[in-house]
């Protein structure tokens, strides 16, 4: 399968902006949570592990938040890999 490359940057530039705040999102509850966990406030901070799993009272992403972060981490792992190759190759050929 052959993909252009101006479609690959085009998706990772789309997606890249979406999908940073849900990771750091996840990244800086599971830090908080941990160093509660370390702390010893865990029952002060309960509330954070059910915000780094995705429910937020009413709304509840418990089964769809972590598929969609990782697919979206794969997506802009996969493109930003295929990017990072193809700037090596053009790279490696001037020389």
């Amino acid at each position: 399968m052959n993909i252009k490359p101006i479609k690959i940057r085009q998706l990772h530039r789309l997606l890249a902006p979406i999908m940073i705040l849900p990771i750091l999102f996840t990244v800086i509850t599971g830090v908080i949570y941990q160093i509660g966990e370390l702390g010893g406030f865990e029952d002060q901070i309960r509330f954070i592990i059910h915000w780094h799993k995705g429910n937020f009272g009413y709304i509840d992403f418990q089964k769809s938040f972590p598929f969609l972060n990782g697919l979206g981490s794969l997506i802009l792992a996969i493109t930003g890999l295929q990017m990072w190759f193809k700037a090596n190759k053009r790279n490696f050929n001037k020389q």
